[in-house]
This record gives C-alpha cells, sequence and structure tokens, in this order.
C-alpha cells in the first residue's frame, strides 16, 4: 500500500557531503512523522533523526551540527543533508515514516536501504 524509496547514498571521503532522499508513494492520506535510522556491520539499527509533522527535528548527539532532515509534504518527501562525514558514519541508512493510508490504517512504513560509504 505504501512504498518508501531511498535515494542518494555512496561513496565519499572524510569531510564530505551527500544528501539522502525518501519518497513515499501508495494509498497516502497523510504522512506523521518521518525519520532516517542506520546499521552499521554487526551494530543495532539506530536512529539518526527524525522530524515531526510540523518540522520539528531531533537529532542524535553523534550527528548534531552535521546533519540536517528535512521534508516537503507536498512531495511525501523526506530528506537527510549530511556534512562533514566521518569514517563511523558509514552504514546502511533507512528512511522510516508513519503513514495514515487512505483506508485510515496507521502504517510504520521502511524503505529498503541506501549504503553510505566514507572513507578516510
Amino acid at each position: 500500500q505504501v512504498q518508501l524509496v531511498e535515494s542518494g547514498g555512496g561513496l565519499v571521503q572524510a569531510g564530505g557531503s551527500l544528501r539522502l532522499s525518501c519518497a513515499a508513494s501508495g494509498s497516502i492520506l497523510r504522512i506523521n512523522r518521518m525519520g532516517w535510522y542506520r546499521q552499521a556491520p554487526g551494530e543495532q539499527r539506530e536512529l539518526v533523526t527524525d522530524i515531526t509533522r510540523d518540522g520539528r527535528p531531533s537529532y542524535a548527539d553523534s550527528v548534531k551540527g552535521r546533519f540536517t532532515i528535512s521534508r516537503d509534504d507536498a512531495k511525501n518527501t523526506v530528506y537527510l543533508q549530511m556534512n562533514s562525514l566521518k569514517p563511523e558514519d558509514t552504514a546502511v541508512y533507512y528512511c522510516n515514516a508513519g503513514v495514515l493510508t487512505r483506508a485510515l490504517q496507521f502504517l510504520d512504513s521502511w524503505g529498503q536501504g541506501t549504503q553510505v560509504t566514507v572513507t578516510v
């Protein structure tokens, strides 16, 4: 019913920048909270940042001042601008959204993930 598709991952040198996008499609009435998680090899998935429907963001301490989340509700899209990247930011990044469908179901939806690799 709802699909999240991420894009923008890749390989970058330390200190560089990447911008991730996540577009939601399907039977969407409203999207509430949207967020980005990441999972490094051998580690648990962790919350990186999220943003409420009214635009209030929160960030993990490890990315504060370097990452910025934003959303465009007209496009059902959430973005993650990542600056001053560090090798420890290397992970698969997943988009997550709380979606109210036209059938009035609430879905906790996930994207397929996009790889971000930061080299020294």
